[in-house]
């Protein structure tokens, strides 16, 4: 049983996973919240069981929470797995702890970013961090092994005690993109392009990139900047107010939620993501086995797609200056656009190939077609 928290990411992120756990002679049940058809299709066409679960991705409630690891546990009794992995916070905590009240016989979790209780320095952040820190310890004193998206995630954990010295511990290339599905094409350099795709939160660096493009569109008019993505619910969610200000100002164009980035990717230049904080960056993967150049933050997990000068440059968190300097680079020497991006493209080859990291993850968890058999 694979369990999520929004079940799109269960085809987006993880059919690749799902489709090799079928490969291997396996029953699969993937499980998330809301049930949605089109999903529903494209996962039974890989053969894989839909299961509605009880979660609220983004409330604090306790008692919403408890409904959540019930229905879990419910679900667990009935299907009665042989194996759970689990993915983002609650499935992760929830998951691991229904699992051990089931008597599942092993339970893997994924940490695919620390989110918003961990990406701050407020009161309210530092209350939910030591709040998840004391679930994850908990939830994760049960699993098998916990596989991680970078480094610096892992060394937190341990530091903190979240994941007992005891328990293995995996770090994968983040979700791993599909080189099939997000192929080579060339750079667009008239008009030269900027592009950031995420959740409209502030913790993604949204309103960096708003100011960027400000004081770059100062000396630039004819450079464009191109903002993807929904609204969200999260605690740092930016209104719509904001970004239709942004827009009446004419600094940016924004395109709402889309179903394919590739379009979007394939007319861009040059590929950007502020972030505060990530596990790795699924956006940044997709940008770069398309050949794209890329700027991000040297944070966790974002700091792990760019080596500076040679496919991109990194800049510091919420510094919108530096960010419209690194943009400035590419405008200054268009040439860096083709280079770095060719660049990208072979370092998502090389360490981002999503077959490799999900062998690395169906080994660990010894749900390799050979032992299947």
């Amino acid at each position: 049983m694979v369990i999520a928290s929004l079940a799109e990411s269960l085809v987006n992120f993880r059919g690749p996973l799902l489709a090799a756990m079928k490969a291997g002679g396996h029953d699969v049940v993937a499980c998330a919240p809301d049930e949605d058809a089109g999903i529903l299709d494209q996962l039974g066409r890989l053969g894989v069981r839909f299961r509605a679960i009880t979660m609220s991705r983004t409330s604090m409630n306790p008692f919403r929470d408890l409904g959540c690891f019930v229905s879990l546990l419910r679900l667990f009794r009935e299907e009665r797995p042989d194996v759970t992995l689990a993915y983002t916070a609650k499935p992760v905590i929830y998951g691991s702890l229904a699992a051990v009240v089931a008597r599942v016989p092993a339970a893997f979790s994924i940490i695919t970013g620390l989110g918003y209780a961990f990406t701050g320095l407020e009161m309210r952040r530092r209350w939910l961090s030591r709040g998840m820190g004391l679930l994850y310890r908990c939830a994760l004193a049960f699993n098998k092994a916990v596989f991680f998206q970078n480094p610096d995630d892992l060394e937190l954990f341990r530091r903190r005690k979240f994941v007992p010295l005891g328990c293995p511990a995996v770090v994968v290339g983040g979700s791993g993109v599909d080189l099939d599905r997000f192929p080579e094409v060339p750079p667009v350099l008239q008009p030269i392009s900027f592009l950031l795709i995420a959740r409209l939160l502030r913790d993604k660096g949204v309103a960096e990139f708003a100011d960027a493009a400000r004081e770059v569109k100062r000396r630039y008019p004819e450079v464009v900047f191109d903002l993807v993505g929904p609204f969200d619910s999260n605690p740092s969610n930016l209104s719509e107010a904001e970004v239709a200000a942004w827009q009446a100002e004419g600094i940016l164009r924004y395109h709402g939620r889309v179903s394919d980035v590739r379009p979007f990717i394939a007319a861009a230049s040059v590929y950007v993501l502020p972030s505060y904080r990530e596990g790795v960056p699924r956006t940044v993967l997709e940008a770069m086995a398309m050949g794209r150049a890329v700027i991000t933050t040297d944070a966790p997990g974002c700091r792990e797609t760019v080596i500076p000068g040679e496919n991109g440059f990194l800049v510091p968190i919420k510094n919108a200056r530096a960010l419209a300097s690194a943009m400035g680079k590419f405008i200054q020497e268009p040439d860096l656009i083709q280079s770095m991006g060719r660049r990208s493209h072979e370092l998502a080859a090389c360490k981002f190939d999503v077959r490799s990291v999900n062998t690395t993850i169906l080994e660990t968890m010894g749900l390799t077609k050979r032992q299947a058999n």
